[in-house]
C-alpha cells in the first residue's frame, strides 16, 4: 500500500515534497487505500488509490466532485490531482469543509438520551440529501465519467439494471464472502420487482451516506435545517437512480446496527429535513422502501467480518443473526 500511495503522491506533485503520511481510520472497501498527506509546506490532502487496479471508482468520483462543485450548492473537498489511468489510479483531494459529523454526533452523546440538537444535525443531513435530488436526470445509469468540467457521462439504463450493477459493485468491495448467497437472494429479490422499481425518478444519489463521510459546515442552531450544511466526501458509489434509495441507505448507515434499528425519533428528523427541503419524501418512497432494505442487507453479508470488530459476538452469531434478517426483510417486501 505505501508503494501504491508514494507513485501515486510521485506522479500528482513532481515539485512537492511529502513530509509523511497519516492514517485515516479503517475502512470496508478492500478495493481501495486511502492515507492522509502531510507535505513540507504545510499543506494537507487526502490520497486515495485503487489498490486492486481499477480505474473507474476513481473516474466516477473525479467526475461526481467536479460536477457536484459547478451544479449545487453543496461544498465537497478540492481535486488537487487525478489520474484513474495511472498505475495506480488515484484521486488527491484537498481537506473537507467543516468538521466530522461523528464529533459533533458524540459531542452531544446523541447515541445516548440525544435530544433536540441531535435531530437538527439528521434535518440538515435530510436537507443536503434532498438538495443533491433536486435536478433530475432524463434517465437512471451508471457514471462512467465526465462529459467536460460540468457534465456526467452516463451509461444509461433502466433503474433496476443500474440497481443490480451497484449490487455487483458491492460484490466486488465486499470483504467477506462467508454470505456470499445473499447476494443471489438480493438480485431475485430486485428481479422479482422490476415493475415496482420502472417507474421510480431519476437523480444524483450519493450512495454511501454514512457518518465518517459527512461533515458539518457552519453554525448548528437548534432547529434550523437551513443553517449552514454538510459537505459529503467519498462519492465513487454514486450514480444516477431512485432518491428514495439514497434516503433509506442514509437512514439505515447513520442510526441503525447490525440487525437493530435507532430511535424513531432520529428517522423522522432524516425524513422531515429532506421533506422540508424538498417538498415531501420522493415519489414512491413507501412502496419501494421494503425492496431497497433487502438490498441494505449486503451492508451487513458482505462485510460480516467487519462488524465483529463493533459488535460483540462471535462470526458464527452474526452469520445466523443475518441470515434470519435477510429473511425478515424479503417477507416483508
Amino acid at each position: 500500500m505505501d508503494e501504491a500511495v508514494t507513485t501515486a503522491l510521485d506522479a500528482a506533485f513532481t515539485e512537492r515534497s511529502v513530509e509523511r503520511l497519516t492514517d485515516v481510520g479503517p475502512s470496508w472497501n478492500g478495493a481501495n487505500e486511502t492515507v492522509g498527506v502531510v507535505f513540507a509546506d504545510g499543506g494537507r490532502a487526502f490520497c486515495k488509490v485503487a489498490i486492486d487496479g481499477d480505474g473507474t471508482r476513481i473516474a466516477r468520483e473525479l467526475a461526481v466532485l467536479r460536477y457536484v462543485a459547478a451544479e449545487r450548492p453543496i461544498a465537497v473537498p478540492e481535486v488537487l490531482a487525478a489520474d484513474p489511468d495511472a498505475d495506480p489510479p488515484y484521486l488527491v483531494t484537498g481537506p473537507a469543509p467543516g468538521r466530522e459529523l461523528l464529533d459533533a454526533w458524540e459531542e452531544r452523546e446523541c447515541d445516548a438520551e440525544g435530544g433536540p440538537r441531535c435531530e437538527a444535525l439528521l434535518r440538515r443531513v435530510g436537507a443536503t440529501l434532498a438538495t443533491l435530488h433536486a435536478e433530475r436526470f432524463e434517465t437512471h445509469g451508471e457514471i462512467v465519467g465526465s462529459h467536460d468540467r460540468d457534465g456526467l457521462a452516463l451509461e444509461r439504463a433502466p433503474w433496476p439494471d443500474v440497481l443490480l450493477k451497484t449490487i455487483e459493485r458491492t460484490r466486488e468491495i465486499g470483504t467477506s464472502e462467508r454470505l456470499g448467497h445473499h447476494y443471489d437472494a438480493v438480485i431475485d429479490c430486485v428481479e422479482a420487482n422490476r415493475d415496482r422499481l420502472g417507474d421510480a425518478p431519476a437523480a444524483l444519489l450519493h450512495g454511501d451516506v454514512a457518518m465518517p463521510n459527512l461533515f458539518v459546515v457552519g453554525d448548528e442552531p437548534v432547529g434550523d435545517a437551513d443553517a449552514g450544511g454538510i459537505a459529503p466526501i467519498d462519492w465513487e458509489l454514486a450514480h444516477v437512480g431512485d432518491p428514495a434509495r439514497d434516503l433509506v441507505r442514509a437512514e439505515d448507515q447513520l442510526l441503525n446496527g447490525f440487525d437493530t434499528r435507532g430511535p424513531d425519533r432520529y428517522a423522522a428528523a432524516l425524513r422531515a429535513g429532506y421533506a422540508e427541503r424538498a417538498g415531501g419524501l420522493p415519489a414512491g418512497f413507501a412502496a419501494r422502501r421494503p425492496i431497497y432494505e433487502v438490498v441494505r442487507m449486503l451492508g451487513r453479508s458482505g462485510f460480516v467480518d467487519q462488524w465483529t470488530t463493533y459488535v460483540d459476538e462471535p462470526m458464527d452469531a452474526l452469520v445466523d443473526r443475518a441470515e434470519a434478517e435477510l429473511r425478515a426483510r424479503l417477507e416483508a417486501v
